[in-house]
Parts: structure tokens; sequence; C-alpha cells
């Protein structure tokens, strides 16, 4: 397979505070978040030439945002996705710097997911036309993402016995690492009691099961490997990436396969055949949590357990700090904020650089415990390879590699 492993990295990330009320526009969002990513990366407005955003018609163009940073563009695109766009740009950015169109591509997401456009069945998106696949599925009560993907997690639990409690793990490690997080929205920690107690969404979902609606801007900025040995920061390699892989139809998705079967299926062998290595090899991992379920489903499908297994995975304390290969460390879309999977990258290369900001005594100077009790450190030991599992919907997925 030919693959431009090592040849691109990440060379600086940014965000704003996650919040649920910024008072500001998604454009204000976005230039903070991508001037900090370039101030990150030890750069200025004039070294960036190729900008790359996405959104669901809640944001605010690249290239309008780019004339408020004084950066005049040979590349800029905007993409109409969510949850899966983060890893796929990522992509589009290496091969439009491979194709000679730009040198250096700063890629943003900018939402008030609160107070404008909130992803589930309210506000603004509820009150817009029904067309397209809505007009199959609202007759139904599927105007939220919970609904749609219920489907999916009753049948996992009907196949292979995977149980409400199983997956309520996820919520809890999250938490756990969140409370060690100064930027978290939610940093109290929950246990599987309260997580099955809490008031129900939709089968199986309980509140807890279900991430935050925020808002935030976040960015990061790819440049070549070559270039980005003389930036500030340590540079953090792209070993392989899949993006927007789907099954073989992405609405009706239970048609074709198993409707337990989720598109990391496909992706896996893209991602890790780049790479070169396999789930064995990764230290850590950044599955998109829109909810507990996602996750498991996520892990399981991309080979960190065998089919059936993903409950007994995520309830082993494998995903806690401490243990084998935690799981979105910064508390991810269930506590620390919903950022349609951005947040997940930007945590991910910080723990490689070792550079995570928790509440060791001396984690300004990068310095760490590994003391991983409340209060305490997140920074993961020794982490050489992470890995992110983007998701959009059961059927649309991406995928991400990187190494210090």
């Amino acid at each position: 397979m030919k693959t431009l492993r090592d040849r691109y990295c990440i060379v600086g990330v940014g965000e704003t505070e996650y919040s649920r009320n910024s008072g500001r526009t998604t454009r204000a969002l976005a230039v903070e978040a991508i001037r900090n990513a370039i101030l990150d990366a030890g750069l200025t407005p004039r070294d960036l030439d190729g900008m790359m955003s996405y959104q669901n018609n809640d944001s605010t163009p690249a290239n309008w945002v780019a004339a408020d940073l004084g950066i005049r563009l040979n590349f800029f695109m905007d993409v109409v996705g969510g949850g899966s766009s983060t890893e796929a740009l990522v992509g589009l950015a290496m091969g439009a710097i491979e194709a000679g169109m730009c040198q250096t591509v700063a890629i943003f997401r900018s939402m008030n997911g609160y107070t404008e456009f909130r992803i589930g069945g309210t506000g603004a998106r509820a009150a817009a036309p029904i067309r397209g696949q809505d007009l199959a599925q609202r007759p139904f009560g599927m105007t939220s993402a919970g609904q749609n993907f219920a489907l999916t997690f009753m049948r996992h639990m009907y196949e292979y016995g995977t149980t409400s409690a199983q997956v309520a793990h996820v919520k809890v490690a999250h938490s756990k690492h969140a409370s060690q997080n100064p930027k978290a929205l939610l940093k109290e920690r929950v246990t599987v009691e309260e997580v099955l107690a809490s008031r129900w969404i939709v089968k199986p979902l309980h509140l807890l099961d279900c991430c935050l609606e925020t808002d935030n801007a976040t960015c990061l900025v790819v440049t070549s490997a070559e270039r980005a040995r003389d930036l500030r920061q340590r540079p953090v390699s792209i070993m392989g990436v899949a993006g927007r892989v789907s099954k073989p139809r992405t609405d009706f998705h239970w048609a074709h396969g198993p409707i337990t079967r989720v598109a990391g299926y496909y992706a896996k062998d893209l991602v890790f055949g780049q790479a070169g290595i396999g789930p064995a090899d990764v230290d850590l991992t950044g599955s998109y949590d829109a909810f507990t379920f996602t996750s498991m489903l996520q892990l399981e499908e991309y080979g960190f357990c065998k089919t059936g297994e993903g409950g007994a995975y995520v309830s082993s304390g494998i995903i806690e700090l401490g243990g084998k290969r935690p799981n979105n460390t910064s508390g991810g879309h269930l506590c620390e904020g919903y950022t349609h999977g951005m947040s997940m990258v930007i945590e991910n290369v910080r723990q490689l650089r070792g550079t995570v900001d928790d509440y060791c005594p001396r984690a300004a100077e990068g310095i760490h415990t590994y003391d991983y009790s409340p209060g305490r450190c997140r920074q993961v030991k020794d982490a050489a390879i992470a890995m992110n599992l983007g998701w959009s919907m059961p059927p649309t997925g991406s995928a991400l590699i990187l190494r210090k």
C-alpha cells in the first residue's frame, strides 16, 4: 500500500474555552483557536497558506477567518460534516501539501453547539425544513443522533449480552480523566450506579451516557516533516489516516451487513496498513464519545478486542489512566467539551509531546508524577503511539495514527 507515513506532522494545536455560553460569534472563536495553534507551533500568520474547516451550516467559512488573521491563502476548503471530519481533513491537508497547492494548513472547527445550533432534535436544527433522509426517519421519532444510533446499540446488547453497566464504565473512566483536566467543563467523577440512575434519553442511553453540548473552537496545524523540524514543538508524526470510510450504505446501513457493524470495520485495514502497525502497538486511544456506546463499538471494531467483547473491554480498567491503553484522557466529549472530534486529536498530540495540562505541581515544565489519584496527573507514561477513532454515525468513520 502506498503511504505517506511520517512525511507530515501536526505541529500546532489550539482551542478556546469550552463553555455553555461563549457570548461570541463562531468567527471570533475560530480566530482565537487558530491564533493559539499558530503560536503553539512557533509560526506567524504569514507562515500559513492553507486553511480548512468543517461545519454543518453552523459556522464561519475559512476564507473569512483567514482575512481576520491577515492570512492570504493559496488553498482553502470548507467541508460539510461532523464527527468523522477531523481525521479526514488531516489527510486532505497532507494531500494538498503533497500536490504543491500549499505548505502549511490550519484545520479548525468553530461551533456554538449549546447557545445556537444544538446537535439533538431541538432548537435551530429542529426548526429546519424536513428533507432527505429525514423524510424516512422523522415519522418514527428518529430526529436526534441518540435515536438514530440506539438501534445499533440495542442490537449489540441483544447479540452479545453487552450490558448498560459495562458500557457505563466509559463515562466513569472519562470522568476520572476530566477531573485531572483544568479545561474540562465537567470535572466531577461519577460511578456506574450514577450513570444507570440518570434519566432515560432513549434506550439504552441514559443522560450520563450522552455527550455535552458546548460552545468552542479548536484548531490543528499540519505541515511537512521537513518543515516541522525547525518549529517550536516536538513534531508529532502522522503514521496513517483513513477519512470518511463508509459501509455499503450510509442511510439505511443495516440493509448491508450487521447493524452492529460500524465503519471502523472497513477503515482499520487502511489505517493500520499505512502505519505498518497493529492495535497492540497503540499506547492510547481517542475514541469518539458522542455516547458511551460509540467509544465501545469503535474500540471493538478497530480490533482492540474481539467482536462482541467491547463491553468487557471497556469495563476491565484498560481504558483508564494507569490501564494498558487509556482512552480520551482529557475527558472527551462526555466530560471535557463537545468539539466534533477535534479536541481528542489535540489531546493525543499533547500526550505524545508530554505536555498535557493537569494538576501535577510541575506540569507547566513538562514534569509529571504519573500519579493518577484524584486531582493529580493525566499524562500517560512513555506514550509513543496514539490513535484517534472518528465517528459521524455507525456507517461513517475516520481514523488517525500518530507517533512522537
